[in-house]
């Protein structure tokens, strides 16, 4: 009997468990392929904040790596970004050109980290916290400068913070709102945690707006050197880190004409409203 071509496009923590479910459930039904848009095999995003504060390593992260793949069968495309899905010839399109054909899609692509729509968002040293490379930006960074700014005083914003002065820069943490993750914490407790933060050497700017992020001169070297807010005050900063905020990445399927609405909208079955394409985890409402 010949095997259902299924192809996975993100290689994240969700895609990953719904593969090793579907191995679990039908181990020989499939022929497996994967595309991931990052030099590594899968691995724990929660985790890479004590990669930041250099109490694990990635190879401690790792959930399936490169040998799982293999001993199960999968042929797996690592550092490939899809760029195209071709709905009527039932294939994909990588940016390097890489074709794969299917029979049933599964979209597993994640979400984007939100970066403010602020003039020198741009700059080098201006990053956000989501991946392996963004913590090795971090760790590098660390190394070589001093002042750290953290725009976004959520967990993520805090995790970041924390890291980066373990790794011994200096760290202003600024947010809008009136306390550190209103959305979890009521005043009183943000207030205790702020307290106990500030103790370990963290500096906080709360509702603060941040309007522009400047450079530190002009010219082809130029990259980041400070954070200007609405009310006029400006810091520096030689590293910037945004974390503010995430979306589905629902780019791909949009460009195919999937039906999206803040993400990728499918039903009880992760069913898209293309029968043959599924979709699972952060991109899919």
């Amino acid at each position: 009997m010949k095997k259902i071509k299924l192809v996975m496009v993100g290689n994240g923590m969700a895609g990953a468990r719904t593969l090793e479910e579907i191995l679990k459930l039908a181990p020989d039904l499939y022929d497996i392929t994967v595309f991931g848009a990052e030099p590594h095999a899968n691995y724990n995003r929660i985790l890479l904040s004590p990669v930041l504060a250099g109490e694990m390593t990635l190879k401690e992260i790792m959930l399936n790596d490169v040998d799982w793949y293999e001993a199960n069968g999968i042929k797996l495309h690592l550092d490939k970004q899809i760029t195209r899905i071709d709905r009527i010839g039932r294939k994909v399109i990588a940016a390097d050109g890489t074709e794969e054909s299917y029979d049933r899609l599964l979209l597993a692509t994640g979400s984007n980290p939100f970066v403010l729509p602020i003039p020198g968002k741009d700059l080098p040293g201006v990053i956000t916290y989501r991946d392996i490379n963004d913590t090795n930006l971090m760790i590098d960074a660390a190394g070589k400068y001093k002042h750290a700014v953290v725009i976004g005083g959520g967990l993520l914003g805090l995790e970041a913070a924390n890291g980066l002065k373990l790794r011994g820069m200096d760290v202003t943490v600024v947010h809008l709102a009136e306390w550190l993750m209103e959305r979890q914490l009521d005043k009183t407790a943000a207030g205790i945690l702020k307290k106990s933060l500030e103790n370990k050497g963290l500096r906080f700017s709360l509702r603060k707006q941040t309007t522009s992020i400047t450079a530190n001169g002009e010219g082809p070297d130029a990259r980041v050197g400070g954070v200007r807010f609405a009310d006029g005050e400006q810091i520096p900063a030689d590293l910037v880190v945004m974390a503010v905020g995430i979306k589905p990445n629902d780019d791909l399927a949009k460009a195919a004409g999937i039906l999206c609405s803040r993400g990728i909208v499918v039903n009880d079955t992760m069913q898209t409203y293309d029968p043959r394409i599924y979709a699972v985890g952060e991109c899919a409402v």
